[in-house]
C-alpha cells in the first residue's frame, strides 16, 4: 500500500495551528441539523488533536454557493450540532481567510476548536486556486484531511493546501483508506463484488474496471435488466437501457476474458405496478410476462449470490439488488446483505461497501455496522472503485 501520513507522523502539536478539512455537509431543516453521522465520522481527529494541545481550525463547505455569500448555506448554524457531538465549545469565524478568520485564530488557546465560514463562499476553492489556497494556508501550521468524501475534488481545501504545509490524513481518512486498500488495493481472494442500481449509464467505468480485478462480478436492480437484454431476453416493461447492449456485451466478454464470472438474475420477482406491496410473481428471466416489470431478483437469483458470498473472502458492495425502498421488493438485498453480515461477523469475509443507495439498503437491512467498512463517500467511494486517482487522496501521500 502507498504510505500515507497520519496524525501519528506530526509529532510534538501542543500549540500548533491544525487546519483540519472536514466534510459537515449535513441535512439540515429549519435551522436544525436532522441527521448528525458525518459530525460523528470526524469527532475522533477533532478531539485527538484539541487533547493534544492543538489549536483546531475546521475548513469546510456546505452547499453550493458557487463563490457567492449565500447566508441560507453558512455553517453557523451547525456549530451547536458540532458541540454537542464534541461536548466541547466550538468557536466561529465569518471567514475563512483574511482578517476576520486571523482575528477569530489569535484569540484561540490551545486545544480550542474553531470552525470558519463556508470554503465555496470563495470562487478560489472550486477553482483550486493557487493564491486562495495560500490565504488558507497563511491561517495554519499544519494541514489534517479528514474529508474523504470530498477527495475526489481537487479543490483548494482539499488539495492545494495539502502542498502547502505539513499534511496527513485524518483518523477517518485513515480508516477508509486501510478499508479501501483491503477492499480492491490488496485484497484476499476469491474477490466478489455486487454492483447494483438503476442504470448501466452511470456505473460503466466502474464495471469495466471490476471486470479486471475481481473473480466474480454479481450485477443486480435495474441495470441487470439491461444485461438480460443483451442476451436476448424480454425485459418486458422493466427499466432497462436498450441501446447499451453493445456495452453490457462488451463487458461480458472483458469478463470471460479476465476469467471473471458474471452473476445475472436467473429468476426474478416481477410486478405490473411499481408501488409498495404491488401484486408480484416470481417467473424465470426468459418468462417475464409483456405487460411486467422486474423489481427484484427472485429467490433462485439470491441462492446464486449468497454462494459467492459464502465463498468470497473479501466483498466489495455498492447498490441495491432491486426496488428496496418497496416492499417485498427489498428481499434480495436484505437476504444477501444478512449473508454478508453474518460472515463477516463470523471473520470469514472483509466487507467493503458504499454509496448513497447502498448505505440506505444497509440501513435497511440492519447490518450497516456488521460490515467491516461502509463509506458514507459517495462520489469518492465510487471513483475509487473505478480505480481513478482521488486527488485529495493523491496529495497526502508519503
Amino acid at each position: 500500500m502507498t504510505r500515507f501520513k497520519t496524525i501519528d507522523d506530526l509529532g510534538d502539536i501542543a500549540g500548533k495551528r491544525a487546519l483540519v478539512r472536514v466534510d459537515i455537509n449535513v441535512p439540515v431543516k429549519d435551522g436544525l441539523v436532522t441527521d448528525k453521522t458525518r459530525i460523528e465520522r470526524v469527532a475522533p481527529t477533532i478531539t485527538e488533536l484539541s487533547s493534544r494541545c492543538a489549536k483546531v481550525i475546521l475548513l469546510a463547505h456546505f452547499g453550493r454557493p458557487k463563490g457567492e455569500v449565500v447566508p441560507d448555506m453558512s455553517l453557523k448554524p451547525i456549530v451547536p450540532a458540532i458541540e454537542e457531538v464534541l461536548d466541547h465549545h466550538v468557536l466561529f469565524a465569518g471567514d475563512c481567510i483574511g482578517d476576520v478568520a486571523a482575528a477569530a485564530i489569535a484569540d484561540m488557546s490551545d486545544g480550542d476548536i474553531l470552525l470558519l465560514e463556508n470554503t465555496r463562499f470563495h470562487k478560489g476553492e472550486e477553482k483550486n486556486e493557487p493564491v486562495f489556497a495560500k490565504a488558507l494556508a497563511a491561517n495554519g501550521d499544519l494541514y489534517v484531511n479528514d474529508a474523504f468524501s470530498a477527495a475526489h475534488r481537487a479543490h483548494a481545501s482539499t488539495e492545494a493546501l495539502a502542498h502547502l504545509l505539513p499534511s496527513c490524513a485524518g483518523r477517518t481518512m485513515q480508516a477508509e483508506l486501510e478499508a479501501l486498500e483491503k477492499g480492491l488495493g490488496n485484497p484476499a481472494h476469491p474477490l466478489v463484488a455486487i454492483v447494483g442500481g438503476a442504470k448501466v449509464s452511470t456505473k460503466i467505468d466502474l464495471l469495466q474496471n471490476l471486470v479486471k480485478r475481481v473473480d466474480a462480478l454479481v450485477i443486480g436492480g435495474g441495470m441487470a435488466n439491461t444485461f438480460l437484454a443483451a442476451q436476448g431476453k424480454d425485459v418486458a416493461r422493466s427499466l432497462c437501457e436498450h441501446d447499451l447492449a453493445d456495452t453490457a456485451r462488451t463487458i461480458m466478454a472483458e469478463a470471460a476474458k479476465a476469467g471473471c464470472t458474471v452473476v445475472l438474475p436467473v429468476d426474478a420477482v416481477v410486478a405490473r405496478e411499481f408501488k409498495a406491496n404491488a401484486e408480484n410473481e416470481v417467473v424465470d428471466v426468459d418468462n417475464v410476462p409483456s405487460d411486467a416489470m422486474i423489481l427484484d431478483a427472485g429467490p433462485a437469483s439470491v441462492e446464486a449470490i449468497n454462494q459467492w458470498i459464502a465463498k468470497a473472502a473479501t466483498l466489495v458492495w455498492n447498490g441495491p439488488l432491486g426496488a428496496f425502498e418497496l416492499e417485498p421488493f427489498d428481499a434480495a438485498t436484505v437476504a444477501a446483505a444478512k449473508a454478508a453480515a453474518k460472515r463477516t461477523e463470523e471473520g470469514a469475509l472483509i466487507s467493503v461497501a458504499g454509496g448513497g443507495d447502498t448505505v440506505a439498503a444497509l440501513n435497511h437491512a440492519g447490518v450497516a455496522d456488521d460490515f467491516t467498512y461502509v463509506s458514507t463517500a459517495g462520489g469518492a467511494f465510487l471513483e475509487w472503485m473505478e480505480g481513478k486517482p482521488l486527488p485529495g487522496v493523491e496529495a497526502l501521500k508519503a
